[in-house]
């Protein structure tokens, strides 16, 4: 009866792999079609047992093997305990256990996300040998909901710049183009996610670190509102300004890692304790109903040309699906994130900078030694007040306006020689969305010219992360571009 088997798993991956609008190529073969589902499609595939854990995790790991010498988007691959526990998986569900949407996916963590007994580097010489011996809290949620972790992914040493070419692991490469930077710091996870080497990954967001590179690979990047996610196990830039988010192929993949990563946890002093809605549940609102606002200065200001056509066609879009789309301002936030970031950043990393400065990257330490030195400690309570009133003042916006509507970034990703000055001019979009704590999410809207991709940003009020998605699900449903994928080459 196994051949019978293998036809009926054969058609249910042709006819998966059609939905998702993917030609199966016999030069390819199953396993390729397999790692391009998107996490939804994969996961709905493992239910009806046309697949198996086991199945979608061979497949990613045969292209981490294939591509990740390119893209270098993986500092660590847990090949072996991946399958090993892809096998609980699946022994579990012939045992009739299913844990939800997640149960047997293959994902990967950001590298600065605690994971027990697999090393924790934060792409740094300085942890390069470090192993924790407890998961985060992410990472003890997501094991409970049956994922499967593929392994830790590069980023901007420490998480403190945003290009990803600052690791001791060497930079992270754009799978759209390799001489481009993916931003950061999350690039590894933007990579990895857009190069469909995992179904979905976590990143971490200070400044934009999600969204940012995101934007720039291609991919949906959700920072939920700040105290959604707890941030217990992960190494930090600035406790004021850190959020965990996923990072994924389409919108409603977004929102089935976020069901699993949100919520209360008591021994976070930054988690709040706010009941979590049912995500999936926010694809079946009215986006009819809903106000969007436009704040042009400054998230409008010395955007590239082709930036500011993609935009404004999609709020052409979004102008139809909406009751309405008017302009707005919002409260200023300049001279409050490098205070904050600069003495929080320098707080975690003073012993080590003492201990073992030539650890770091050149560019790392210095940034660390040279934003704290010229911060008093009046200025860092001063902007850490104006934090805390922003975060309260920018609930008022919310009463003309349901979501905010503006590009993630400026222009679209630089070459590894043209982003030297990255962090001069790259943060305006993203930044202020971290001080005022508010869900944003990061969704591809276009390319350019010489196919880099553009991002949306769309952003609501505190704990609306349903009502994000929902605009963001509706974009999706307009067009096409989500289902775009890079031409990879092996290296």
């Amino acid at each position: 009866m196994q051949p019978l088997r293998q036809d009926r798993r054969g058609f249910l991956i042709a006819a998966a792999t059609a939905a998702a609008g993917i030609a199966l190529k016999p030069a390819l073969g199953q396993s390729q079609d397999l790692a391009a589902l998107t996490l939804k499609q994969a996961s709905e595939l493992l239910r009806s047992k046309g697949a198996s854990p086991v199945d979608l995790t061979r497949a990613c790991l045969q292209r981490i093997e294939k591509y990740n010498p390119a893209l270098n988007a993986f500092i660590t691959v847990t090949g072996q305990q991946a399958l090993a526990t892809a096998r609980d998986m699946e022994a579990e569900q012939r045992r009739g256990k299913w844990r939800g949407p997640l149960h047997g996916i293959p994902i990967a963590l950001k590298d600065n996300i605690d994971t027990a007994g697999i090393r924790t580097t934060a792409a740094s010489g300085v942890f390069k040998d470090r192993v924790p011996s407890e998961d985060a809290e992410v990472v003890r949620r997501l094991k409970d909901a049956g994922a499967v972790l593929l392994g830790k992914l590069n980023l901007h040493e420490f998480a403190y710049g945003g290009t990803s070419d600052v690791s001791y692991f060497g930079a992270v490469h754009n799978p759209w183009a390799l001489d481009h930077i993916t931003g950061g710091s999350s690039g590894g996870s933007a990579a990895a996610t857009a190069a469909d080497l995992c179904f979905g990954s976590l990143g971490t967001d200070t400044a934009g670190s999600v969204r940012i590179p995101s934007s720039y690979c291609g991919v949906v990047g959700f920072k939920p509102t700040y105290g959604r996610v707890s941030l217990r196990g992960v190494i930090p830039l600035s406790w004021t300004l850190d959020h965990v988010g996923p990072i994924c192929r389409t919108v409603e993949d977004a929102s089935l890692m976020l069901s699993v990563i949100a919520g209360y946890d008591q021994m976070d002093p930054a988690s709040v304790d706010v009941p979590v809605p049912d995500y999936t549940r926010a694809f079946k609102m009215e986006t009819s109903r809903l106000r969007l606002g436009i704040p042009r200065s400054p998230f409008f200001e010395n955007l590239d040309p082709e930036v500011a056509k993609a935009v404004q066609t999609a709020i052409g879009v979004l102008t139809k699906l909406a009751k309405s789309v008017n302009e707005t301002r919002l409260p200023p936030v300049a001279q409050l994130l490098l205070p904050i970031t600069g003495v929080e950043a320098y707080a975690y990393h003073s012993k080590w900078i003492a201990e073992s400065p030539n650890k770091y990257q050149p560019f790392t330490r210095d940034r660390i030694i040279q934003l704290a030195a010229g911060v008093t400690a009046s200025a860092y309570a001063g902007a850490l007040r104006q934090t805390y009133l922003l975060r309260r003042e920018i609930t008022k916006v919310f009463s003309t306006v349901d979501l905010l509507l503006t590009p993630t970034m400026p222009h679209p990703a630089e070459t590894f020689a043209e982003s030297k000055n990255f962090d001069k001019v790259g943060l305006q979009n993203t930044s202020p969305f971290d001080i005022f704590g508010l869900p944003t999410i990061s969704v591809l809207c276009g390319f350019t010219a010489s196919g880099l991709p553009i991002g949306l940003q769309i952003s609501g009020a505190p704990f609306a992360e349903s009502t994000v998605l929902s605009l963001a699900q509706a974009y999706e449903r307009e067009t096409e571009w989500h289902k775009k994928r890079p031409a990879l080459t092996p290296a």
